[in-house]
């Protein structure tokens, strides 16, 4: 390591000056910027979930020049890359896999930099590269099983690979703007049976006398996030327990990253009856939660797929990501994507069972991903539409 350099870990952010981290980031992917990363410690997020942090950072003198947003992990849920499998294995054969440092932002499988280092910094690559070994040997030096990076930005992959991590694929959904003029644009791409689906699904939600809001952060109120926790706290109570995010939380992203922040809230009659919350990045809407109070046909798909999709065409985005898992979003015009996550484990055994169990699993991905593009709803689909990220 290079004496100009020291390395710190950090079991917080509440230390680090709020502009000296955002320096580290382009400002694109909003899930690594200050004020989200910090809310979740602040707003007690994090507590009772099996997140603990333990940033890595790197300074010059005083000022921060790199990190690794890094959490030490008691269990595996919020990661959505599945390796209870791995600990089950582990712990009958070697001893405790928990608990194990992660990379990731926590209950929420976006793509983006998991090593943040300023790109106009003209030794950018050596501090990625430092950092990447520094987690292997943060690592090796507790004694944990094991060390992750997940949904990692491309630009991180050859420093992982560096230090030494194996990757794995997983299957995300991504819809992609073709410079489409308006939705009915997009529709006119898809075959005929798909898009007299979306139609009958749209004209169904209307039907119901079902009004949609799109707001923004800087228009949403507190009554407005009043009305939409129940609905989010609701689809974690039917299915995972306790819900995760505070309504602090979310309030503090409505008045801190307003420009990042968005409701979609449906409205039957004078009561909103459902509501999806969703981040802007600088190309990207990344739609994360969703919930209702009572069950109404295709609104969960009008709410996350076709109000997003509409957005994204109508303010010139890119792409609308809409997270892991559910083949039915196909249909709904999203592409199969394939995002790579890195893992490190100290025990060089299970280390190589690991890395055999892997390639095979890379095979059969990489099929399952090319079967999901057969499904393609597009009248014409370019020859590889299986993007990696």
């Amino acid at each position: 390591m290079s004496d100009e350099f020291s390395v710190k870990l950090l079991t917080g952010l509440e230390s680090v000056p709020q502009q000296q981290w955002n320096n580290l980031t382009d400002g694109s992917n909003p899930f690594v910027k200050y004020d989200y990363l910090f809310g979740l410690e602040q707003f007690k997020c994090l507590d009772g979930h099996g997140w603990s942090p333990r940033h890595l950072a790197v300074y010059a003198d005083t000022t921060l020049i790199g990190a690794i947003p890094l959490y030490l992990r008691t269990n595996s849920t919020g990661e959505f890359v599945f390796d209870w499998s791995w600990a089950d294995a582990y712990e009958q054969a070697v001893g405790n896999y928990y608990p194990k440092l992660v990379s990731a932002i926590p209950f929420a499988p976006v793509i983006g930099p998991r090593i943040l280092v300023n790109e106009n910094n003209p030794v950018r690559n050596q501090i990625r590269a430092m950092l990447a070994k520094q987690l292997v040997s943060m690592t090796k030096e507790s004694e944990l099983s094991s060390c992750h990076a997940l949904f990692t930005a491309e630009l991180d992959h050859v420093h992982f690979q560096q230090a030494g991590f194996m990757p794995r694929l997983t299957c995300q959904f991504h819809w992609q703007n073709k410079n489409y003029r308006d939705f009915d644009d997009f529709l006119d791409t898809l075959v005929s049976k798909k898009r007299k689906q979306i139609k009958r699904e749209r004209k169904q939600v209307n039907d119901q006398g079902i009004e949609i809001e799109v707001i923004s952060g800087k228009q949403i109120t507190e009554a407005h996030w009043r009305s939409y926790y129940p609905f989010y706290s609701s689809t974690f109570y039917r299915r995972h327990g306790e819900p995760r995010l505070t309504p602090e939380f979310f309030q503090m992203l409505g008045n801190k990253m307003p420009d990042q922040t968005m409701l979609i809230l449906a409205k039957q009659g004078n009561a909103y009856v459902a509501g999806a919350f969703a981040m802007l990045g600088q190309d990207t809407l990344y739609g994360r939660h969703w919930g209702c109070n009572e069950q109404f046909p295709f609104l969960h798909f009008e709410l996350c797929y076709y109000q997003t999709i509409e957005f994204a065409i109508n303010h010139g985005l890119q792409t609308v990501d809409a997270g892991v898992q559910g083949e039915h979003k196909i249909a709904r015009g999203f592409d199969p994507v394939a995002a790579t996550s890195y893992h490190w484990l100290r025990h060089a055994g299970f280390s190589q069972a690991i890395s055999d169990f892997l390639r095979r699993e890379t095979i059969a991905m990489n099929q399952y991903l090319a079967r999901l593009a057969e499904q393609s709803p597009y009248r014409q689909t370019e020859p590889d539409n299986i993007r990696h990220e």
